[in-house]
């Protein structure tokens, strides 16, 4: 495998994160190939040279980019691919690929949460449904919120890869003015976390939507990154400082941001929206909803005590009353 720094990469997904990815990718590269689903959204950007559905001020220079619905196609003509599309839709937009495809290719997952078909990371995923070695899957993750790459704000983001020298390379090619990158060896740590933050997110919009204030937040996420550090203890055991960006970091953003659909959609659950209701209202994928499930089925397995992650599973899943779970779960926190 020879992936060098002007190898061809693939984003595969047309949502806000894709089209954050795609324009700080199109902007270091002379070409960039980017797979959308929807048809006429691929017309809009041909046409007016942005994303009519996602990220709309981010323009693009579509001399340099090859876009198409036509998925083996790029993926055959790519070095590198991202995956950035939801968890939930994976398995569904891959599994009519040929596993040729994807030999030889650097795949990294830009993805935040769990395949549900089959409860697995999407570097699990890759790996043994798609038979990509280890050492050629990476995982981009934050801090960082898509709407903030779009103004160009400062921005940071950890590469993870079990080879340090292909996190680099990622590394290299998504660094510019304002977003700092770091590298990783910890894949399946960094994975973990990046989706288990999602569920501390939906706990405090949960939290906010009934009227619990700052200082409750705070023990909460105080309480929510020793969670995150005992699972993946648990599910990876190796030596790690999750006081970092890439794990307490990412947590504290998802957690607070007004930009965290995470959070969001928790508030609306806390004000008393159904989750049929909030899913409608809010249009956009919340990753933790969908991760929770799954999590909850591991947490069983690797018996750990989650105390906020099972109140979250209770409330979403069990149509426990958020009011009597969340006052129950503060006598669990210190």
């Amino acid at each position: 495998m020879n992936i060098e720094d002007n190898s061809k990469v693939l984003i595969v997904g047309g949502g806000s994160w894709a089209t954050a990815l795609a324009k700080v990718l199109s902007q270091n590269s002379n070409m960039l190939l980017w797979w959308m689903r929807n048809e006429d959204s691929i017309r809009h950007l041909k046409k007016f040279s942005h994303n009519p559905k996602y990220l709309q001020s981010a323009e693009f220079d579509m001399s340099k980019i090859e876009i198409s619905s036509d998925l083996e196609k790029l993926i055959n003509a790519a070095d590198i691919i991202i995956i950035a599309i939801p968890a939930a839709f994976i398995h569904d937009t891959l599994k009519d690929i040929s596993e040729n495809s994807f030999r030889d290719k650097l795949v990294f997952s830009a993805v935040k949460g769990m395949i549900p078909e089959y409860n697995s990371i999407p570097a699990r995923y890759f790996h043994k449904f798609h038979n990509i070695p280890y050492e050629q899957i990476g995982i981009i993750c934050g801090p960082c919120h898509a709407e903030e790459i779009a103004m160009e704000r400062l921005s940071y983001l950890t590469v993870a890869c079990p080879e340090q020298k292909k996190a680099a390379l990622m590394s290299s090619l998504l660094s510019c003015r304002y977003i700092k990158t770091s590298v990783s060896d910890d894949l399946f740590g960094t994975e973990f976390s990046a989706i288990l933050k999602n569920v501390y997110a939906l706990a405090c919009g949960i939290s906010a939507g009934l009227g619990y204030g700052d200082n409750f937040q705070a023990v909460l996420i105080s309480n929510s990154i020793r969670e995150i550090e005992k699972f993946i203890d648990a599910a990876h055991p190796i030596h790690r400082d999750t006081k970092t960006s890439a794990y307490l970091g990412d947590l504290l953003v998802t957690s607070y941001s007004k930009f965290s659909r995470n959070r969001t959609f928790g508030f609306m659950i806390g004000k008393g929206y159904s989750v049929k209701t909030a899913q409608m209202e809010m249009n956009m994928i919340a990753e933790g909803y969908y991760a929770v499930k799954s999590l909850k089925k591991l947490i069983e397995e690797f018996d750990v005590e989650m105390p906020i992650l099972n109140c979250v599973y209770r409330i979403l899943y069990e149509n426990r009353p958020a009011k009597s779970e969340i006052k129950t779960l503060t006598e669990k926190l210190d």
